[in-house]
């Protein structure tokens, strides 16, 4: 069974409705405005960055009015952050919002964590509450060296938060549109080399409860990327090859892991549409490293870390993943010095490594693929001179 344990910068992130009471954000079930149309586009790109585009068409049935929107970003876990005092996340960067064609200014605040309800945010006043110190009572209990948590000396209480970036929307009556964007370090962890998760569920505080028209779209432009798209409100339909080269395939439940999409994509975007949706669940993006293991139909895998190698590599299993009674070390380097080359569809003369990548079904040939002199990436080009 593999376990998720040091996972780093997780971040999930998505649009609530709020009003402002002092300096706090509370949230509330918007009553006139409800959302028509979102197009939800996520690309994977290999600085180790996702970035986030998210175009809103929203009807506001009411006469015009001013809403304060809130987009919530959770706390990294395990990353050595201190609390940030502007309340600025610190692995979000570049954040934007245009309403019906203008710039929008925002602010920053925090938000209290419910750990059973993410949707359920309830307002932190900065003056009561501050960062825990190891003097303070109950705090190796809390388990505030490993998850970032505020602390309130009169109540003795901690509480994990959100960052939250807010801003006012003035709605017209009829027709709106929000589009903003931002760029969020991707996380990393024990069994995969990024993982980008994204509430869905905030969307549902409007006045339909649901998105009457949704896109969710995820790019890997100049790039190959393998994953998994967690979230069971996508098992009822498929994700479509909408640009590209790229395969999508589901994945059986196991003992260790939900049902999920396994998509591998090469300069290209996958695309999955719904009318009226609605859901109680929210997503994450995770490399597909995360569920192979050296067993029947196995892949790769490569050592924990920032990387953002889109396979795994490990120095213990890529003989019993691949190699078919030639086990000797000599194999598994021409293995691993050849990874980046298959992951860009390189076809391969030798029979030996053909049928070897072509029995897994990440591998995509691309007669016109080339190598030239930088092609690869600088952990790429490392793992090669490793294994020569």
């Amino acid at each position: 069974m593999l376990l998720l344990a040091g996972c780093f910068h997780a971040a999930y992130g998505n649009d609530g409705v709020y009003y402002v009471s002092g300096s706090h954000l509370v949230p509330l079930q918007e009553t006139d405005i409800s959302i028509s149309k979102e197009v939800l586009t996520i690309t994977l790109c290999d600085d180790g960055f996702a970035s986030v585009d998210v175009a809103y068409e929203m009807v506001n049935n009411g006469p015009a009015k001013t809403v304060t929107m809130g987009f919530e970003a959770n706390t990294p876990y395990n990353d050595g952050e201190n609390f940030n005092k502007s309340c600025q996340h610190p692995n979000i960067k570049d954040f934007s919002v245009v309403m019906n064609g203008t710039p929008l200014q925002y602010k920053n605040g925090v938000a209290k964590e419910k750990d059973d309800e993410n949707t359920a945010h309830i307002p932190i006043d900065l003056t009561k509450w501050r960062e825990p110190v190891e003097a303070d009572p109950g705090y190796e209990e809390s388990g505030a060296d490993m998850v970032h948590m505020l602390f309130n000396p009169t109540t003795k209480e901690y509480t994990r938060y959100s960052y939250v970036y807010y801003f006012n929307a003035n709605f017209k009556s009829g027709v709106n549109t929000i589009h903003h964007t931002y760029r969020y370090e991707m996380s990393y962890g024990v069994g995969h080399a990024f993982e980008v998760p994204y509430w869905l569920t905030p969307a549902m505080r409007w006045a339909n409860h649901r998105i009457d028209d949704f896109t969710l779209r995820i790019s890997a432009e100049n790039t190959n990327k393998h994953f998994l798209v967690d979230g069971k409100c996508f098992l009822g339909s498929p994700f479509k090859v909408a640009s590209g080269k790229g395969k999508v395939r589901k994945l059986a439940k196991t003992d260790y892991m939900e049902e999920m999409w396994e998509v591998t994509l090469r300069n290209g975007v996958v695309e999955w549409h719904a009318r009226n949706f609605t859901t109680d669940d929210d997503m994450c993006i995770n490399s597909a490293d995360i569920i192979y293991q050296p067993a029947k139909d196995c892949a790769l895998y490569y050592d924990s870390g920032p990387t953002y190698v889109p396979f795994y590599v490990s120095n213990g299993n890529v003989l019993s993943v691949f190699g078919k009674g030639l086990q000797n070390e000599a194999f598994a380097k021409r293995i691993r010095r050849n990874l980046p080359y298959a992951h860009r569809g390189y076809v391969f003369k030798d029979k030996q490594l053909k049928a070897i990548f072509e029995s897994q079904w990440w591998y995509m040939p691309d007669p016109s693929f080339t190598p030239t002199q930088g092609t690869f990436l600088p952990h790429e080009t490392k793992l090669m001179e490793e294994n020569k």
